[in-house]
């Protein structure tokens, strides 16, 4: 049986469906529908290099990689490959050629630093370091019982504060995306991002298709965005939280807390099950949050790095 690495045919039913479902088996504490495969395939920053790939065996997709520059960061040369095969097919050389055809395409686009999420296993972080890569950060998969936990009850708002939905801004969302780009240039990581484009942040996050303005909560402090928790849905009965918090001239008075109570109770009445979110490892006070709530840590990943020269 041979095993070939491919890029993947965006306008391809078959390869989204293949994607996702490998996708689904190796990493399923992150929402993926063959529909935001092909999506993201087609609407991610030109500058991103994006390229995303398949592994293939007899005709089977058996292995993933989304691979490209962090183009929105102020330093150059930084590129991101993220491998995951299923985990029925592994040690067949598809992780291998992943990496190797994903290295190539950065270095033909000028990376010199290569990122990579890796799953907390042993055999995720040997592979990582027989490839040349080095742990750095990790974060947690967090998941909360939507069917069977019991939430916070819900609190009146605080006066001159005012809790509304991702939708009632569907007329001008940029709010939402300074909100978003404030609290983002604030998030731990690796890698710094500079969020200043408005027309990618339309067609990468307010246009998406697992988005849910329905479900995205904002927090209003005399009548201004001063908090939020967006929400994505995988069009069945799994949610996630995908960025929670607050503007900086508003911290430390509970907002993004009411703002992600409203979100999950809402999530909650319209028949989600399972509510799922991330967080730095290092970022304490989110955890924190999220434990309040009654989340979970299900899965734990690390992030390796791998610098040329």
């Amino acid at each position: 049986m041979t095993v070939i690495v491919r890029d993947l045919r965006p306008d391809s039913r078959r390869d989204a469906e293949g994607f996702a479902r490998v996708r689904r088996l190796a990493l399923p504490f992150v929402l993926f529908t063959p529909e935001s495969i092909a999506y993201d395939a087609a609407h991610i920053h030109p500058d991103a290099h994006y390229r995303p790939l398949v592994a293939e065996e007899d005709g089977e997709i058996i292995g993933t990689a989304q691979v490209g520059l962090a183009h929105d960061s102020p330093e150059p040369g930084q590129g991101f490959v993220n491998v995951y095969v299923d985990p029925r097919h592994t040690r067949r050389g598809a992780g291998s050629l992943l990496v190797r055809v994903a290295e190539e395409h950065l270095g033909a686009v000028g990376a010199s630093r290569f990122f990579a999420w890796v799953l907390d296993e042993p055999g995720n972080r040997a592979f990582a370091e027989r490839h040349g890569y080095r742990a750095s950060r990790s974060a947690h998969f967090l998941r909360l019982d939507l069917a069977h936990g019991t939430l916070p009850e819900l609190q009146d708002p605080p006066p001159g504060v005012e809790l509304r939905t991702g939708a009632d801004f569907a007329d001008d969302p940029r709010p939402l995306f300074e909100l978003d780009a404030e609290t983002m240039s604030d998030e731990p990581g690796d890698i710094d991002h500079e969020f200043t484009d408005y027309e990618a942040w339309l067609r990468e996050t307010w246009r998406h298709p697992l988005f849910s303005p329905e479900l995205t909560s904002v927090a209003l402090v005399d009548g201004r965005p001063a908090a939020f928790s967006a929400a994505r849905t995988d069009g069945g009965t799994r949610y996630g939280t995908v960025m929670t918090g607050t503007a900086r001239a508003f911290r430390g008075r509970g907002l993004a807390k009411l703002a992600k109570n409203d979100t999950l109770h809402r999530a909650r009445a319209a028949g989600f099950t399972e509510a799922f979110t991330g967080n730095d490892a290092g970022n304490g006070p989110m955890i924190a949050i999220n434990e309040w709530f009654g989340y979970e840590i299900c899965a734990t990943e690390v992030r390796h790095v791998r610098e040329l020269g």
